[in-house]
């Protein structure tokens, strides 16, 4: 066998061993959540693309948080990402929290990290 076949199979046999990763609930959740904050904050689009980012975005982060505080495999889990997504349920949660607040995803977002609507506004741009 020459070098190239046998490092061809020596790969297939450890792909074909490997186990597969597979993101939880909460790692999905996470993942779509800060792709939507990342588009809320994206400079170089337009308002209406920002808007229609975060619709798509809202309508999946519905299903996965409905998906993530269904998941049975979560009761009980004392890992840190699961205590901490739940005792931070209004930034993890966030569709259904803004909802229950009766406000914008964006508004719910910043007031959760301490921004408000005046400070945001009042704020100049400047080099540090």
């Amino acid at each position: 066998m020459t070098f190239p076949r046998i490092f061809l199979s020596t790969a297939v046999a450890v792909l074909a061993y490997s186990g597969i990763a597979q993101a939880g609930t909460i790692e999905n959740l996470e993942r779509e959540r800060a792709i939507m904050v990342e588009t809320l904050l994206a400079p170089n689009i337009t308002a209406e693309e920002r808007q229609a980012k975060i619709a798509n975005y809202q309508r999946r982060l519905v299903d996965l948080e409905r998906m993530t505080l269904r998941d049975k495999s979560l009761e009980g889990d004392t890992k840190p990402v699961v205590r901490k997504a739940f005792e931070n349920y209004d930034l993890t949660f966030l569709v259904h929290a803004a909802v229950e607040k009766n406000a914008t995803i964006v508004d719910h977002w910043l007031e959760q990290i301490g921004i408000s609507t005046h400070s945001l506004m009042s704020a100049r741009m400047g080099r540090r």
